[in-house]
């Protein structure tokens, strides 16, 4: 007989341990609000196995105004706190650093954060993509930087002309894709997309993107989910987040 009472499927911890792409330093971006929700968010990011954390802040021109810093206080504070609940946990920083002027300036003034490897995560505008993206792509590499794009699959004015993936892909851009995408947190569109790039051999890295604890129980969900399983075994063994 079916039963209509089995058991929930159990969560499954993530098959990398390195996240690069979240916002839960405090008090500096749209992502945590202070230090005790850091640390909780933290404490969660633990339960799916990550034990080496990268914050990336936002940097962009008008909106987040970050510096190192300003970025490297919330980082102090963070790690009061972690410190005074006795969690060791390895925690540094790098930015998210949208393609506007204060970009250009940072890279300019060589001020620029980034990932260990001089490995630098890139942001295009969601309305569209930047007039001098394959010459900024150009120039980071010339510079010894190697870009890393965010979530390019919440960029929908890629959705009609997938080619442009391959393209820039090819020039050097490695692809991170969030976790709440796969797990259709933003929405139907956003998970094909991912998916896509997935299947395409295109996803260099995964982040989670946590902003606050509505993310992390939408990942939770994801990592009992059939859908986790699936993507897991398209690529364990192919995402670069450990190596860093």
């Amino acid at each position: 007989m079916f039963n209509f009472f089995s058991k929930r499927r159990e969560p499954q911890k993530l098959f990398f341990s390195t996240d690069i792409h979240c916002h839960v330093l405090p008090g500096i971006d749209d992502g945590s609000p202070d230090a005790p929700t850091s640390a909780q968010l933290i404490e969660r990011m633990q339960q799916w196995g990550i034990t080496r954390i990268f914050a990336s802040p936002h940097v962009a021109y008008g909106t987040f105004p970050n510096t190192p810093d300003t970025i490297a206080a919330s980082l102090a504070l963070l790690k009061e706190n972690l410190a005074a609940r006795n969690n060791d946990i390895f925690i540094s920083n790098s930015a998210e650093n949208r393609i506007d002027d204060t970009l250009m300036q940072n890279l300019e003034d060589g001020t620029v954060l980034t990932l260990p490897g001089k490995r630098i995560l890139i942001e295009n505008s969601f309305m569209q993509e930047p007039w001098n993206l394959d010459q900024l792509i150009f120039d980071l590499q010339v510079k010894g930087y190697s870009p890393i794009l965010v979530h390019p699959e919440r960029y929908s004015y890629y959705y009609s002309k997938k080619d442009r993936y391959e393209a820039l892909h090819s020039a050097g851009a490695a692809f991170q894709v969030n976790l709440l995408s796969l797990a259709g947190y933003y929405g139907r569109n956003e998970k094909h997309f991912a998916e896509f790039l997935i299947d395409r051999g295109l996803v260099d890295y995964l982040g989670s993107d946590l902003h606050r604890h509505t993310h992390a129980d939408a990942i939770d969900t994801y990592l009992s989910s059939k859908d986790y399983l699936r993507h897991r075994d398209k690529l364990q063994g192919r995402i670069g987040n450990d190596t860093i």
